[in-house]
Protein backbone atom coordinates (compact mmCIF):
# COMPACT_ATOMS: atom_id res chain seq x y z
CA UNK A 1 0.00 0.00 0.00
CA UNK A 2 1.50 3.56 -0.89
CA UNK A 3 2.34 5.57 2.35
CA UNK A 4 0.88 8.91 1.71
CA UNK A 5 1.62 10.18 5.37
CA UNK A 6 5.38 9.30 4.28
CA UNK A 7 5.28 10.94 0.62
CA UNK A 8 3.52 14.39 2.37
CA UNK A 9 6.27 14.40 4.66
CA UNK A 10 9.01 14.57 2.14
CA UNK A 11 6.48 16.99 0.31
CA UNK A 12 6.22 19.14 3.56
CA UNK A 13 10.10 19.05 4.60
CA UNK A 14 10.92 20.29 0.74
CA UNK A 15 8.22 23.11 1.20
CA UNK A 16 9.46 24.14 4.53
CA UNK A 17 12.45 25.46 3.74
CA UNK A 18 11.39 27.42 0.30
CA UNK A 19 8.28 28.61 2.56
CA UNK A 20 10.85 30.17 4.97
CA UNK A 21 12.75 31.41 2.54
CA UNK A 22 9.35 33.83 1.89
CA UNK A 23 9.12 37.22 2.55
CA UNK A 24 5.77 37.52 0.98
CA UNK A 25 4.14 34.48 2.41
CA UNK A 26 5.75 33.99 5.97
CA UNK A 27 8.73 36.98 6.52
CA UNK A 28 10.32 35.67 9.09
CA UNK A 29 12.45 38.67 10.07
CA UNK A 30 9.24 40.39 9.98
CA UNK A 31 7.59 38.03 12.51
CA UNK A 32 10.81 38.07 14.43
CA UNK A 33 11.13 41.73 14.84
CA UNK A 34 7.16 41.43 15.98
CA UNK A 35 5.06 41.03 13.81
CA UNK A 36 2.22 38.17 14.23
CA UNK A 37 1.00 36.00 12.00
CA UNK A 38 -2.36 35.81 13.36
CA UNK A 39 -5.00 37.42 10.68
CA UNK A 40 -7.89 39.19 11.42
CA UNK A 41 -10.47 36.50 11.31
CA UNK A 42 -8.87 34.61 14.19
CA UNK A 43 -8.24 38.24 16.11
CA UNK A 44 -12.04 38.95 16.26
CA UNK A 45 -13.38 35.63 16.98
CA UNK A 46 -10.61 33.62 19.03
CA UNK A 47 -9.66 36.21 22.24
CA UNK A 48 -9.04 36.41 25.36
CA UNK A 49 -6.63 33.55 25.27
CA UNK A 50 -4.21 34.87 27.73
CA UNK A 51 -3.41 31.76 30.61
CA UNK A 52 -4.99 29.48 28.63
CA UNK A 53 -3.48 26.05 27.79
CA UNK A 54 -3.57 25.75 23.86
CA UNK A 55 -3.40 22.87 21.33
CA UNK A 56 -2.00 23.63 17.74
CA UNK A 57 -2.61 20.74 15.17
CA UNK A 58 -0.78 21.26 11.65
CA UNK A 59 1.27 24.02 13.14
CA UNK A 60 3.96 23.76 10.02
CA UNK A 61 7.09 25.78 11.23
CA UNK A 62 5.23 27.64 14.31
CA UNK A 63 4.74 31.03 13.16
CA UNK A 64 1.27 30.80 14.52
CA UNK A 65 1.99 29.14 17.22
CA UNK A 66 4.39 31.23 18.70
CA UNK A 67 2.07 34.34 17.31
CA UNK A 68 -0.43 32.89 20.17
CA UNK A 69 2.36 32.50 22.98
CA UNK A 70 3.27 36.26 22.63
CA UNK A 71 -0.97 36.97 23.46
CA UNK A 72 -0.06 34.62 26.57
CA UNK A 73 -1.63 31.40 25.72
CA UNK A 74 0.70 28.31 26.57
CA UNK A 75 0.87 26.61 23.31
CA UNK A 76 1.72 22.83 22.14
CA UNK A 77 2.60 22.93 18.47
CA UNK A 78 2.33 19.61 16.03
CA UNK A 79 3.18 19.34 12.76
CA UNK A 80 4.91 15.95 11.32
CA UNK A 81 7.32 17.25 9.12
CA UNK A 82 10.85 16.88 10.66
CA UNK A 83 12.29 20.01 8.95
CA UNK A 84 8.90 22.28 10.28
CA UNK A 85 9.40 21.24 14.18
CA UNK A 86 13.09 21.93 13.91
CA UNK A 87 12.63 25.61 12.70
CA UNK A 88 9.60 26.08 14.84
CA UNK A 89 12.54 25.01 18.35
CA UNK A 90 15.14 27.31 16.79
CA UNK A 91 12.77 30.38 16.45
CA UNK A 92 11.28 29.63 19.66
CA UNK A 93 14.54 29.77 21.33
CA UNK A 94 15.63 33.33 19.05
CA UNK A 95 12.60 34.99 19.62
CA UNK A 96 12.15 33.67 23.51
CA UNK A 97 9.25 33.25 22.83
CA UNK A 98 7.69 29.60 25.52
CA UNK A 99 6.19 26.99 23.26
CA UNK A 100 6.77 23.18 23.11
CA UNK A 101 6.78 21.66 19.44
CA UNK A 102 6.29 17.96 18.56
CA UNK A 103 7.35 15.81 16.02
CA UNK A 104 4.75 13.40 15.04
CA UNK A 105 1.61 12.15 12.91
CA UNK A 106 -1.54 13.76 14.25
CA UNK A 107 -2.95 9.87 14.28
CA UNK A 108 -0.30 9.09 16.23
CA UNK A 109 -0.66 12.26 19.12
CA UNK A 110 -2.00 9.97 21.72
CA UNK A 111 0.55 7.94 21.95
CA UNK A 112 2.84 10.91 22.67
CA UNK A 113 1.02 13.55 24.33
CA UNK A 114 -0.86 13.10 27.39
CA UNK A 115 -2.32 16.67 28.29
CA UNK A 116 -5.55 18.16 27.58
CA UNK A 117 -6.28 21.50 26.86
CA UNK A 118 -8.60 24.69 27.03
CA UNK A 119 -8.43 25.54 23.32
CA UNK A 120 -7.67 23.51 19.86
CA UNK A 121 -6.53 25.70 17.12
CA UNK A 122 -6.31 24.37 13.53
CA UNK A 123 -5.97 27.21 10.32
CA UNK A 124 -4.86 27.31 6.95
CA UNK A 125 -5.17 24.91 4.37
CA UNK A 126 -5.21 21.82 7.14
CA UNK A 127 -8.32 19.47 6.29
CA UNK A 128 -7.05 18.32 3.12
CA UNK A 129 -4.09 16.47 4.05
CA UNK A 130 -5.99 14.31 7.20
CA UNK A 131 -6.80 10.97 5.57
CA UNK A 132 -9.79 10.42 8.40
CA UNK A 133 -11.36 13.00 9.14
CA UNK A 134 -13.55 11.14 11.69
CA UNK A 135 -10.34 10.05 13.47
CA UNK A 136 -9.00 13.39 13.34
CA UNK A 137 -12.51 14.67 15.39
CA UNK A 138 -12.06 12.51 17.53
CA UNK A 139 -8.37 12.95 18.50
CA UNK A 140 -9.86 17.01 19.12
CA UNK A 141 -12.11 15.52 21.39
CA UNK A 142 -9.73 13.26 23.18
CA UNK A 143 -7.59 16.45 23.88
CA UNK A 144 -10.17 18.93 24.51
CA UNK A 145 -10.85 19.46 28.31
CA UNK A 146 -14.66 19.62 28.76
CA UNK A 147 -16.14 22.87 28.00
CA UNK A 148 -13.00 23.34 26.21
CA UNK A 149 -13.05 24.49 22.29
CA UNK A 150 -11.89 23.87 19.00
CA UNK A 151 -11.84 27.00 16.74
CA UNK A 152 -11.00 25.71 13.00
CA UNK A 153 -9.98 28.34 10.72
CA UNK A 154 -9.53 26.70 6.82
CA UNK A 155 -10.44 27.33 3.06
CA UNK A 156 -13.78 26.92 1.69
CA UNK A 157 -14.09 23.29 1.04
CA UNK A 158 -16.25 24.31 -2.51
CA UNK A 159 -13.23 26.60 -3.12
CA UNK A 160 -11.64 23.15 -3.46
CA UNK A 161 -13.79 22.30 -6.48
CA UNK A 162 -11.63 24.38 -9.13
CA UNK A 163 -8.83 24.12 -11.17
CA UNK A 164 -5.91 26.62 -9.43
CA UNK A 165 -2.97 25.92 -11.34
CA UNK A 166 -0.42 28.85 -12.00
CA UNK A 167 -1.68 29.50 -15.55
CA UNK A 168 -5.50 29.10 -15.41
CA UNK A 169 -7.87 32.20 -16.77
CA UNK A 170 -11.63 30.80 -15.59
CA UNK A 171 -13.21 29.27 -13.08
CA UNK A 172 -13.63 25.65 -14.11
CA UNK A 173 -14.13 22.69 -11.96
CA UNK A 174 -11.26 19.95 -11.74
CA UNK A 175 -11.56 17.77 -8.59
CA UNK A 176 -14.57 16.54 -6.30
CA UNK A 177 -16.35 17.90 -4.13
CA UNK A 178 -17.56 14.92 -1.92
CA UNK A 179 -14.90 12.68 -0.53
CA UNK A 180 -13.25 9.85 -1.83
CA UNK A 181 -11.08 7.18 -0.38
CA UNK A 182 -8.42 7.46 -2.25
CA UNK A 183 -6.24 10.81 -2.69
CA UNK A 184 -6.17 13.35 -5.17
CA UNK A 185 -2.19 13.64 -6.96
CA UNK A 186 -0.88 16.60 -7.66
CA UNK A 187 2.55 17.84 -9.32
CA UNK A 188 3.26 21.36 -9.75
CA UNK A 189 5.51 24.08 -8.03
CA UNK A 190 6.01 24.47 -4.60
CA UNK A 191 3.13 26.13 -3.64
CA UNK A 192 2.94 29.98 -1.68
CA UNK A 193 6.90 30.30 -2.78
CA UNK A 194 8.78 32.60 -5.04
CA UNK A 195 8.03 30.91 -8.63
CA UNK A 196 11.72 31.64 -9.23
CA UNK A 197 13.18 28.73 -7.12
CA UNK A 198 11.51 26.19 -9.75
CA UNK A 199 11.25 23.63 -7.01
CA UNK A 200 8.94 20.89 -8.09
CA UNK A 201 7.00 18.60 -5.74
CA UNK A 202 4.27 16.01 -5.09
CA UNK A 203 1.40 15.81 -2.83
CA UNK A 204 -1.63 13.68 -2.37
CA UNK A 205 -4.43 15.32 -0.83
CA UNK A 206 -8.24 14.36 0.08
CA UNK A 207 -11.41 16.24 -0.41
CA UNK A 208 -13.94 16.73 2.44
CA UNK A 209 -17.64 18.54 2.21
CA UNK A 210 -18.49 20.54 4.44
CA UNK A 211 -21.16 17.94 6.11
CA UNK A 212 -18.25 15.64 6.01
CA UNK A 213 -16.75 18.69 8.51
CA UNK A 214 -19.74 19.12 10.59
CA UNK A 215 -20.84 15.65 10.75
CA UNK A 216 -17.46 14.48 11.89
CA UNK A 217 -17.16 16.92 15.19
CA UNK A 218 -20.99 16.13 15.80
CA UNK A 219 -20.13 12.16 16.00
CA UNK A 220 -17.15 12.81 18.21
CA UNK A 221 -18.94 14.53 20.44
CA UNK A 222 -18.74 18.66 19.83
CA UNK A 223 -21.15 20.97 19.70
CA UNK A 224 -21.24 23.70 16.84
CA UNK A 225 -21.30 27.24 18.45
CA UNK A 226 -21.19 28.76 15.00
CA UNK A 227 -20.01 28.49 11.62
CA UNK A 228 -19.18 32.01 9.36
CA UNK A 229 -18.23 32.72 5.56
CA UNK A 230 -16.32 34.95 4.48
CA UNK A 231 -15.55 36.46 0.87
CA UNK A 232 -11.54 37.00 1.38
CA UNK A 233 -8.80 35.09 2.36
CA UNK A 234 -5.20 34.41 3.39
CA UNK A 235 -3.77 33.25 0.17
CA UNK A 236 -3.59 34.06 -3.88
CA UNK A 237 -5.12 31.05 -4.54
CA UNK A 238 -5.90 31.90 -8.28
CA UNK A 239 -4.48 34.29 -10.57
CA UNK A 240 -7.63 36.45 -11.08
CA UNK A 241 -7.33 37.58 -7.41
CA UNK A 242 -5.92 40.88 -5.68
CA UNK A 243 -4.70 41.80 -2.57
CA UNK A 244 -6.57 44.56 -0.31
CA UNK A 245 -4.73 46.87 2.04
CA UNK A 246 -5.99 44.58 4.89
CA UNK A 247 -3.53 41.96 3.53
CA UNK A 248 -6.34 39.73 2.33
CA UNK A 249 -6.98 38.16 -1.14
CA UNK A 250 -10.65 38.81 -3.16
CA UNK A 251 -11.83 37.85 -6.70
CA UNK A 252 -10.95 40.57 -9.39
CA UNK A 253 -14.64 40.58 -10.43
CA UNK A 254 -16.19 41.66 -7.49
CA UNK A 255 -19.88 39.79 -8.61
CA UNK A 256 -18.15 36.42 -8.07
CA UNK A 257 -19.23 35.86 -4.88
CA UNK A 258 -17.93 32.36 -4.32
CA UNK A 259 -16.73 31.91 -0.64
CA UNK A 260 -13.10 31.90 0.36
CA UNK A 261 -12.91 30.83 3.69
CA UNK A 262 -14.41 29.58 6.67
CA UNK A 263 -14.46 29.32 10.28
CA UNK A 264 -15.88 27.10 12.81
CA UNK A 265 -16.33 26.95 17.18
CA UNK A 266 -17.06 23.82 18.70
CA UNK A 267 -16.92 22.53 22.21
CA UNK A 268 -16.51 19.59 24.14
CA UNK A 269 -19.82 19.72 26.26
Amino acid sequence: MTDYTELNRAHWNARTAVNAGSTARYDIAGFKAGKSTLGPIEHEELRDVAGKSMLHLQCHFGLDTLSWARLGAHVTGVDFSDDAIALAERLSQETGLDARFLCTDIYKLPQVLDDTFDIIFTSGGVLCWLSDLGQWAKIIAHFLKPGGVLYLQDEHPFLNVFDDTADVTDLHTRYPYFHMEQPIRIEGLLPYSDPAANQRSVEYAWSYSFSDILNALIAAGLRLDYLHEFSHGGNRRFPFMSQGEDGRWRWNDSANEIPLTFSLQATKE
